[in-house]
């Protein structure tokens, strides 16, 4: 909000905001939103976007996972009840990525089909994780961050995560934001008000090898 406003008591007008978006492997579209601050989770959930089911509204504070979605070329699982486009565009400067650039954006509808689903979707069924499964979104694309970050690491790690690790994952998660000066760590953990930790981590182990596989294969997910 413009300091001036707050000053005069009352609210500054919004600032239109524009980004390319390519969704699950899709036709970059160029979105135009009349607000900034409009987080990329309504224009999924809503028509620009959507309407899609995988990503949910949970807490909107970022601190549940049920919103996440995964961004390929960062190799982040992002919260995007907290992911405005004007935030998103100021993380692009951060990085030195041209605004026009098309931002790749993967839900769990992009992940596999019914008939071929993707080895974490497969492993969720097979364990059957959730019990209401609202948060399965958050549990599995969170995983494929924790997954490939333990790939691409140095030195790379291909073994299967200890129950242990995954615990760690899921609890203490966190973001570095760099549009802040310093860079600030954000808390990101992986909530279920269920209870079902225990088949989330099984379903995360169960699919560790076939998500190596792809990895080797140069996959990004």
């Amino acid at each position: 909000m413009n300091e001036l406003a707050v000053a005069a008591g009352v609210a500054a007008s919004p600032t239109s905001a524009t980004i390319n978006v390519s969704l699950n492997g899709g036709p970059v579209q160029n979105i135009s939103v009349p607000d900034g601050s409009v987080p990329l989770l309504y224009l999924l959930r809503g028509p620009q976007l959507g309407p899609l089911n995988g990503p949910k509204f949970g807490c909107g504070f970022g601190q549940c996972g049920a919103c996440s979605v995964y961004f390929p070329d960062f190799g982040l699982a992002a919260r995007t009840c907290q992911a405005t486009i004007t935030k998103l565009l100021a993380i692009f400067a951060a990085y030195g990525i041209p605004a026009t650039a098309p931002l790749n954006v993967l839900t769990l509808e992009g992940l596999g089909t019914v008939a071929n689903p993707h080895p974490l979707q497969q492993a969720f069924i097979d364990q059957q994780a959730g019990q209401c499964a609202y948060c399965a979104n958050a549990m599995i694309m969170g995983a494929i961050e924790f997954l490939h970050g333990r790939f691409a690491s140095t030195p790379q790690n291909l073994a299967v995560p200890t129950t242990a690790e995954v615990a760690q994952f899921l609890s203490n998660s966190t973001f570095t934001d760099p549009t802040t000066t310093p860079w600030t760590i954000i808390p990101t953990p992986y909530l279920c008000r269920c209870g079902a930790h225990l088949r989330f981590m099984q379903a995360i182990q169960e699919a560790t090898p076939a998500m190596m596989a792809r990895f080797a294969q140069g996959q990004r997910y």
